[in-house]
């Protein structure tokens, strides 16, 4: 896509911060600071104290493009009070991305002065003309739109193979006669048995008593009580016809 006509434009870069710093001191945590140069332009955050290997700024800066320029100088410096400010690390930030989309958020990496890797800054950059330029250069482009799908008619019936892929129920399943027709195969006379599997009549078991046994007699039985006199009379002194005299007259 063609970014040119960006000269006099305005560009946002927000620093967000940095990561994986180099450490730069000895006993106490150093005090980060960004340095942004783009042409004649150039600004400096604000000194985040301890902010170590991750300092954080969230600083929004904003930049006027020039024709031909695509690239923002990155410096990261250790603030210190008695002597010279510590170099850590640059870079140098491409603008083709935010000029073309609009948006670039992407972290970029920093070198120490003889290449090694010093850490990363993460940096938010907008450019609010870049869709005026994607219209601008391609007019006859359309505006974009969904083409219609492709031969709808054939979606909206279903195709006639699905039906055929699947038995008819009728002869899948049995039919509703067939399915009480397994009861009565079963005769009708098996259940219930016939009288004569049962137990015998009531004449099989053993007669009940005659009606003439039942209530039994008295117990005991009324002429044996109450009982006879007692003692019984002696069988040697047989009644004398002179009953209740004593002693018997002698014979």
């Amino acid at each position: 896509m063609s970014v040119s006509g960006i000269h006099g434009h305005i560009l946002e870069v927000t620093v967000v911060g940095c990561n994986k710093l180099k450490d730069t001191e000895w006993i106490s945590r150093q005090d980060p600071y960004v340095y942004l140069e783009y042409g004649s332009t150039k600004y400096r955050t604000r000194t985040c104290t301890d902010g170590g290997k991750a300092p954080v700024f969230q600083e929004r800066f904003t930049f006027t493009l020039i024709e031909g320029l695509r690239e923002i100088n990155v410096v990261v410096w250790n603030s210190n009070t008695l002597t010279f400010d510590d170099f850590i690390g640059s870079g140098k930030i491409q603008l083709n991305k935010v000029l073309a989309q609009g948006f670039d958020d992407a972290p970029w990496p920093l070198q120490t002065k003889t290449g090694r890797y010093a850490g990363e800054v993460r940096l938010i950059m907008h450019y609010a003309n870049a869709k005026h330029q994607a219209s601008t250069h391609a007019p006859t482009a359309p505006p974009y739109a969904a083409p219609p799908p492709p031969q709808v008619p054939q979606y909206s019936v279903p195709p006639p193979t699905y039906s055929a892929s699947y038995a008819p129920p009728a002869t899948t399943y049995p039919t509703p006669s067939s399915y009480p027709s397994s009861y009565s195969s079963y005769p009708s006379s098996a259940y219930p048995p016939p009288p004569s599997a049962y137990p015998p009549p009531p004449s099989a078991y053993p007669p009940p008593p005659a009606p003439s046994s039942y209530p039994p007699s008295t117990y005991p039985p009324p002429s044996s009580y109450p009982p006879s006199t007692y003692p019984p009379p002696s069988p040697y002194h047989p009644p004398g016809p002179f009953p209740g005299l004593y002693p018997p007259p002698p014979y």
